[in-house]
């Protein structure tokens, strides 16, 4: 056989079913990525991850939202091009084509959100893909006028969460993972504002919140938060032992090792599975992720590589990481938010839910992005921190005309349970995670 009698092949495992696509069918949006132009793909709202292929020639594009891998595997006939959203489908595709002994995690790469991915199977030497950016939005384009601001990035939201809402069943239930929280607040408050708009029985909508032992200060706070709001009717807490939290599990179904990422993928693990548990036929989950990243919430004193000029310095760190053609871009994992999303994203998927994250959505990173943060904080940690609140706070209230309680900021992991079962349940070093991770691929 010569070199131009190589066949290649693609095996793409995505399902289009798990896209999310707000604005178009799936065969618009598969035409979209084929041209391979940023102006077009960037044309898709939603939460998706699409592969197509034209003679030779791979594109693929996602959004936060959902992932997307791929492995380039060799045969003798020519190479072979392996498309799905976890390592292990990886693994199990290369074991039922007998070339298992090619396998190896490192060498799974994950698109990276925002990109149009282009790869060329033409076989051996194999050359780099070309990433193509789609998704660029303006910084720094909003006046400073909070009201303002607000109205834009809760308004976007509510646009995104109606499409949604439109594209469901009317009688489908909807549950959001509720904390009590800033973003898992505002997400419960529009979508009751718009069910109510809809004419629909706000009774399909159920806050979840996870408490371990009894002891969560999150149920304390959701239930504060609903009663100030007069949604009381709206909650569930699901209380479980703390002997059910599993981060081995968590480790395996993200397939990192990252503590902060396991072990809010362990909490979000116990809360799916207890939700099944008590509802066996229940479709849909709402979550509030992708909030901290658009507001750039997270405090900088606790990452040594973060200063707070290079996070207000550049675009998308939280949600991209440093970016492609960065030393310190992952490529097995990608960067920020379109690497960590896994640990929203799939302990639902492994428990069947389809998961929805309003927030991960670029028309809504893009009001985000539009904010004018160094001229807001002068440079100030605590104005940063603060602002958060008070955009979404006002956001809220324009659009929904309620109130959105606003409590100190808590991460998952540590307001489920109390910080004695925390230490008692996860390892302290980053070190363990990495080798149960090796050990689930050996």
């Amino acid at each position: 056989m010569t070199h131009s009698q190589t066949i290649a092949r693609v095996e793409n495992l995505m399902d289009p079913d798990a896209n999310i696509l707000l604005n178009m069918d799936i065969e618009q949006a598969e035409r979209m990525v084929l041209t391979g132009l940023a102006d077009e793909v960037a044309k898709i709202d939603g939460q998706f991850a699409i592969c197509v292929t034209q003679g030779k020639t791979v594109r693929m594009a996602r959004s936060i939202g959902r992932p997307m891998r791929y492995f380039l595997a060799k045969r003798a006939e020519g190479p072979c091009l392996i498309v799905a959203e976890q390592i292990q489908d990886i693994r199990r595709k290369l074991s039922e084509m007998g070339i298992d002994d090619q396998f190896h995690a490192s060498y799974t790469r994950m698109v990276p959100a925002h990109y149009v991915v282009e790869i060329e199977l033409v076989g051996c030497p194999d050359p780099n893909p070309l990433y193509t950016r789609y998704f660029q939005p303006v910084r720094n384009r909003w006046s400073n006028d909070l009201d303002s601001i607000g109205a834009k990035y809760i308004g976007q939201l509510a646009t995104e969460c109606d499409a949604w809402l439109e594209r469901i069943g009317e009688q489908e239930p909807i549950g959001v993972l509720f904390s009590g929280g800033i973003d898992s607040g505002a997400v419960l408050l529009v979508l009751h504002h718009l069910m109510l708009r809809r004419g629909q029985a706000p009774q399909r909508l159920k806050a979840f919140t996870l408490s371990v032992d009894q002891r969560a200060q999150d149920a304390q706070q959701a239930n504060e938060f609903l009663k100030q709001c007069g949604l009381q009717m709206l909650h569930e807490v699901l209380d479980i032992p703390s002997h059910k939290l599993d981060w081995r599990r968590a480790v395996h179904i993200t397939e990192d090792y990252k503590p902060l990422d396991v072990q809010a993928a362990t909490m979000g693990l116990a809360l799916c599975e207890e939700i099944r548990s008590r509802y066996p036929d229940w479709k849909y989950l709402v979550d509030g992720d992708g909030g901290d990243e658009n507001l750039k919430d997270y405090p900088i004193e606790d990452n040594p590589e973060l200063t707070i000029r290079s996070v207000l310095n550049n675009l998308m760190l939280y949600q991209e990481g440093w970016g492609v053609h960065a030393i310190k871009h992952s490529l097995v994992y990608s960067g920020g938010q379109s690497r960590g999303h896994v640990r929203t994203w799939a302990p639902a998927k492994s428990l069947g839910f389809r998961g929805f994250s309003p927030f991960a959505l670029p028309r809504v990173i893009e009001i985000a992005e539009g904010i004018p943060f160094i001229e807001l904080t002068d440079w100030d940690h605590e104005k940063l921190y603060e602002l958060k609140g008070q955009i979404v706070r006002r956001g809220v209230q324009q659009i929904t005309g309620m109130d959105l309680p606003v409590f100190p900021k808590r991460r998952f992991q540590h307001g489920a349970l109390d910080a004695q079962v925390f230490e008692a349940t996860f390892p302290k070093y980053e070190a363990a995670y990495r080798r149960e991770l090796l050990s689930f691929f050996s």
